[in-house]
């Protein structure tokens, strides 16, 4: 075994650990989709702007972008980093979430 093949190994996880954090994180992120998707259709159910559409429609997309943005950043890094950079972009679309939210109850209440 070459110095540089044991190098390689001690720097990233075997390969169903790195499937299995990827898979659970996928999960969250798809329940922000579809939290996302619900939220779209009852707002749509009262009528929406363009603003509107484009707003709630992001909000669908971004969870997915942030998502495939996090894995690419910890492609080929331990699987804890990997949870680190995953956990870090739920983080911001949790934040993004709280923001359409906010939007949402701002557009109702006026």
């Amino acid at each position: 075994m070459s110095a540089e093949q044991s190098i390689d190994s001690t720097r990233t996880s075997p390969r169903w650990i790195t499937g299995l954090v990827l898979g659970l994180a996928g999960l969250f992120y798809a329940y922000a989709v579809w939290n996302a998707v619900a939220h779209l259709i009852q707002m749509a159910q009262g009528g929406l702007t363009a603003g509107g559409w484009i707003t709630l429609l992001f909000g669908v997309v971004f969870p997915a972008i942030v998502f495939v943005f996090a894995s690419a950043i910890g492609r080929r890094r331990r699987a804890g980093e990997l949870a680190l950079a995953l956990l870090a972009g739920l983080g911001i679309v949790a934040v993004f979430w709280l923001c359409v939210l906010s939007l949402s109850l701002g557009l109702i209440a006026a």
